[in-house]
């Protein structure tokens, strides 16, 4: 397996320790001029979606992407797809093989069927209606995985890659991998628009044209899981016609 190199204009810092990668990227962002990549070797108080922890014993994988994009909050918003192709491909390239892994919507990736990692997005800066910095946070099981009954009720099962296929590899080893990944999507991304990464993401999208389950703060919605549209919004077909939704957890 090779890591790849390590991509231009990207900076790279690794954090014996830190409290949480993202909490770092909001520190530090004012002060960066580039994109830079942050990785805590143990991150004492992890964070997943809507503020819950996220476990992190060491050998597992926590980093942070700060950008610069200057966009409006809905485009800075795609970059969880590309973020989830970049660790789509990460995973490919350490366990040799892309048969077991998928994405599932909005920002998990699945390994057997559960879930090996999760993203965060969250912004760090903002002027005239557009985004001075945005966290790209990661979370990868790579050598553990919390016990099911540490998990919220109904979520997918947690894996790890090591218990799943057997693969071992480094935080920092893994770290090329995604970085250089992830600034090949970033380019594509600038120069064609969304439509090439929305078109890749679709073709390693865990159930799609299955039924599946999204419930937001507010309801729960069943139907066929039909497409991402142009926004990176999730298109269900039920039986009250299609509908699009903009941010939900997904229930197999």
């Amino acid at each position: 397996m090779e890591t790849g190199n390590w991509p231009e204009g990207y900076g790279r810092r690794v954090l014996a320790e830190v409290d949480s990668t993202n909490a770092e990227a909001a520190r530090i962002a004012p002060e960066l001029r580039g994109p830079e990549w942050i990785l805590g070797l143990r991150q004492t108080q992890g964070r997943g979606r809507r503020g819950r922890p996220w476990a992190d014993p060491v050998g597992n994988f926590a980093a942070t992407l700060v950008l610069q994009p200057g966009e409006a909050p809905e485009r800075v918003a795609l970059r969880s797809f590309i973020a989830s192709l970049a660790l789509y491909d990460a995973f490919a390239a350490a366990a040799e093989t892309e048969t077991p892994f998928a994405l599932k919507w909005p920002n998990d990736v699945l390994l057997n069927g559960g879930k090996v990692a999760g993203i965060l997005l969250e912004t760090a800066g903002m002027a005239g209606g557009a985004v001075n910095h945005v966290a790209i946070g990661i979370g990868v099981n790579l050598k553990h995985a919390p016990a099911i009954g540490e998990v919220e009720a109904g979520a997918t099962r947690p894996v790890s890659l090591l218990s799943e296929t057997g693969t071992e590899i480094t935080p920092e080893a893994f770290l090329d991998l995604v970085a250089a990944a992830f600034a090949r999507y970033e380019t594509q991304f600038r120069t064609f628009g969304f439509e090439p990464i929305r078109t890749a993401w679709l073709a390693r999208a865990a159930r799609l044209g299955e039924v599946i389950t999204a419930r937001t703060s507010r309801e729960e919605t069943t139907g066929v899981f039909e497409t991402v549209d142009s926004s990176g919004n999730l298109v269900l077909n039920t039986a009250q016609g299609r509908v699009a939704i903009p941010a939900a957890e997904i229930y197999f």
